[in-house]
């Protein structure tokens, strides 16, 4: 196999001496590939050394590595040799007795295990995904010494490597501040050693020769956040203070339709007021389903949010409704009080509705749910980019993004419904007369 131009040139970044070596970029550059060729050229070179390839979650190791880069790897640039995957410990052999693990960093169990062993190479895919802690618990395991042995010839032992490979999250995550700003992510101090931590950017237009015309024009359809993310390999500014941190979205976000039965579906409406003839200039009306598994987490499954009036939304809304067996609708109703319960039974007659009133602002409103996302509790389904950005956009300062953020409202109100002690009324109760009494004695 012939290598880009581009990955030629990652790939004399890959033979430096740093220990440390990251490649970035959009989608589809060829990045993991490129990673699992050199850590099987290294395996190949040193008989019985043992590598590992961990991403966040195990399923979307089997998925995107197990089950697609590591065996086109192999019938690519190793044609004729076989490495069957053991698929109780999950390792594949080399002919010359070395391993190559997977794993994933989300079971206790399986970590573990993979703590039991050293490894002369860890390939952490996807580490957008990964914590600081995470990785630095992993990296503790990268210790294996094994020797080089080519046509019987001993050449000395394998240098340790990591590699890292990524679509750039935001500029707070701990893989800019390692390998941009050259600082510990924890302390913020300078790198004793900051030539051992080297990046190397590769975006799709650099992998066109592999890449179908149609991912290019998937990724034109992107927002602009997230093209520059997956298309253009950019960090994105971090937001102070953020209450969406887009690397807790990635790291819990569902791609393989692996989904539990579901207790609860709730489809959440938040209107802007705009009419049937005069919507063109208001702001979207957001619809966004989310439903309760029966493991306790809240899967968001679709946001449907239309810039329309009351005749059209109200169909998109009501056919969401009877596409994912919803329980009920949950809408805003400050704007045009019962209109919305009103344009929703209108459509689909008998329709179970709630309504909510807005009595606090859209970021206080979204604030609680802040810890649910960084717990894994609220799992996106696939990529639902505008949606995401309405999410990026909110703070503890407030929301930052522009316009109103209607797509994320809806979902906040079909995840309070989903959650609702979350948002139960925690106003303080009166105290009891005495103890006003002796509050009020001792201050006087």
């Amino acid at each position: 196999m012939s290598l880009t131009a581009k990955q030629l040139e990652a790939q004399k970044m890959l033979q430096s001496p740093a220990h440390h070596l990251m490649l970035e970029g959009g989608g589809r550059s060829g990045k993991t590939f490129l990673h699992i060729r050199n850590l099987l050229a290294r395996a190949f070179m040193a008989p019985g050394s043992r590598h590992l390839i961990a991403r966040f979650r195990f399923n979307h190791v089997s998925a995107s590595i197990i089950n697609d880069t590591f065996p086109r790897v192999m019938k690519t640039c190793y044609p004729g040799i076989t490495a069957p995957v053991n698929k109780k410990d999950w390792f594949a052999e080399l002919p010359n007795g070395s391993q190559v693990w997977f794993a994933g960093l989300d079971d206790r169990e399986r970590t573990e295990k993979i703590l039991g062993s050293e490894f002369a190479t860890i390939f952490l895919n996807e580490c957008s995904q990964i914590s600081w802690s995470t990785r630095e618990m992993v990296m503790t395991r990268l210790a294996q010494r094994a020797e080089k042995r080519i046509d019987g010839k001993e050449l000395g032992p394998l240098t340790l490597r990591a590699y890292y490979d990524q679509n750039p999250p935001s500029k707070g995550h701990w893989t800019y501040r390692l390998f941009h700003q050259k600082v510990d992510p924890e302390k913020r101090e300078p790198l004793a050693n900051p030539d051992d931590f080297q990046w190397f950017r590769m975006n799709p237009i650099d992998n066109v020769e592999n890449v179908g015309a149609d991912y290019f024009g998937m990724l034109a359809g992107l927002s602009a956040r997230m093209r520059r993310r997956f298309e253009f390999g950019e960090y994105a500014d971090a937001t102070p203070n953020a209450l969406f941190d887009e690397a807790w979205i990635d790291r819990y976000r569902v791609l393989d339709g692996d989904l539990p039965q579901f207790v609860r579906v709730v489809v959440g409406v938040d209107p802007s007021g705009s009419g049937d003839e005069d919507n063109a200039d208001n702001d979207e009306i957001g619809i966004a389903v989310a439903a309760l598994g029966v493991d306790g987490n809240a899967y968001v499954l679709e946001d449907c949010s239309v810039k329309a009036g009351p005749g059209t939304w109200g169909k998109i809304a009501t056919d969401a409704f009877d596409r994912h067996q919803a329980d009920t609708i949950v809408g805003e109703i400050n704007f045009g009080g019962d209109m919305v319960r009103h344009t929703i039974q209108t459509t689909r007659p008998r329709t179970p509705f709630r309504k909510v009133t807005a009595s606090r602002g859209k970021a206080v409103r979204a604030e609680p749910f802040s810890s649910l996302y960084e717990q894994g509790k609220v799992r996106h389904v696939g990529i639902l980019n505008r949606l995401e950005d309405e999410l990026a956009g909110f703070s503890t300062f407030g929301y930052t993004g522009q316009g109103s953020p209607n797509r994320a409202d809806a979902l906040i109100w079909a995840l309070s419904d989903l959650f609702p002690a979350i948002v139960a009324d925690r106003t303080p109760r009166p105290q009891p007369k005495t103890q006003r009494f002796q509050a009020q004695s001792w201050m006087s």
